[in-house]
């Protein structure tokens, strides 16, 4: 007689929730054979921009490509400087010197993540062209505070990748700064595989971003296929970029963007339960969310693992939890300590402590719309029993 062996229960950081309902939406852009940026594109970008109560949303193909084009559109070139967090993913910095300008990296705070408001100002010199702060996890950043030590020239590009459907003093994210970046990467809330949405209220910055998306094209490929002439090609007045979402991915995102704030409310109740069940646990510490965010988007669950407090370092304490079939992940990195940014600008991991600290001891442990109470239970009891 043989005894059953217990199959060991797999916990994800993230599961996609898709349906169906995403799977029969590519039908149509399949049928017409309007693949690339089209109808499909343009309706998402509508309903994407009347749910974050903005005057325009361009979808393009990744939150970099998105941040890159803000960062195009409002000028930023060689001789710029633009500040950044130095923890965020790396994206953030690169898409700097994708135009040929300088970030300045700030440190973060560790109870929320976010920028340190009160490093900015130091950071800001005559060449400081915009700052880049990060909804991180779904948390916005304190864009008011930001505002109130910086230059009134100072662009504000929010990096909201995690932050679809968050909102600070009941304003949306992407409405918070002059353009926003959001992320549809699988591990966000909602998603088209790859691709980005860039939102503003400046007309001007949306104009000058949609026509460098394609090319630098003055009409868009659907109005010139629209046309009376659609033989005729565009003129080129500017150098830009191709960075068009396909109709295939705004049909899934559509679909996805109707179930947002339904992902978010699942989320929220969750990340409760986390923070009622975990708080007896004194050297694991969540998230601090302060009495101005009216939404947190919850595209991760993030905790600050305190190194003084904790029976063991934050990777041992991983590992013990992947043994156990659950998926944990750091937050982040810091930048600043990635081999490129640390040997190009000879920064010392001590320049940014907080930013150092965070690196090495948040953990994000699962959280997505694909969970039921046992998994949550399940990650629970691991913890408390570490």
């Amino acid at each position: 007689m043989t005894q059953a062996v217990e199959k060991l229960k797999k916990i994800p950081i993230a599961i996609p929730a898709l349906t169906d309902e995403e799977w029969q939406a590519v039908r149509e852009p399949l049928l017409s054979g309007w693949l690339t940026q089209g109808p499909k594109v343009s309706q998402f970008e509508k309903e994407f921009a009347t749910l974050h109560n903005v005057n325009h949303a361009l979808a393009v193909t990744s939150c970099t490509t998105g941040l890159h084009l803000a960062l195009a559109a409002m000028g930023v070139g060689p001789g710029d400087e633009v500040i950044v967090p130095a923890f965020t993913w790396v994206a953030t910095a690169n898409v700097v010197l994708y135009c040929g300008a300088t970030p300045v990296f700030c440190d973060v705070d560790t109870n929320t993540f976010n920028i340190k408001v009160e490093d900015i100002a130091a950071k800001i010199t005559v060449r400081t062209k915009a700052i880049i702060p990060v909804h991180l996890f779904g948390l916005c950043a304190d864009i008011d505070a930001i505002r109130s030590v910086i230059p009134p020239h100072v662009k504000i590009l929010e990096d909201a990748a995690c932050a679809a459907g968050a909102s600070y003093k009941v304003r949306m994210a992407g409405s918070l700064g002059d353009m926003a970046a959001f992320s549809f990467h699988p591990r966000k809330s909602i998603t088209t595989g790859e691709g980005g949405m860039v939102t503003t209220n400046d007309n001007e910055l949306n104009r000058l971003a949609d026509i460098m998306r394609n090319h630098g094209a003055e009409i868009s490929e659907e109005a010139r296929h629209n046309s009376l002439k659609p033989y005729i090609l565009p003129d080129f007045k500017m150098m830009g970029f191709n960075y068009r979402m396909t109709d295939l991915q705004a049909a899934v995102g559509l679909v996805q963007l109707s179930k947002l704030h339904q992902f978010i409310g699942e989320r929220q109740v969750w990340a409760e339960y986390y923070n009622e069940q975990l708080q007896n646990i004194e050297w694991l510490k969540p998230q601090q969310v302060s009495k101005d965010i009216t939404q947190h988007a919850w595209q991760a669950y993030v905790c600050y693992v305190d190194p003084h407090k904790a029976p063991m370092p934050r990777n041992d304490i991983m590992d013990i939890l992947q043994a156990k079939g659950i998926a944990t992940r750091p937050g982040t990195h810091a930048i600043h300590m990635l081999t490129f940014y640390k040997d190009k600008y000879g920064i010392h991991p001590d320049d940014f402590p907080g930013a150092k600290a965070c690196d090495e001891n948040t953990m994000a442990i699962p959280l997505h719309n694909k969970m039921v109470k046992e998994d949550f239970d399940y990650v629970i009891e691991a913890l408390k029993a570490i």
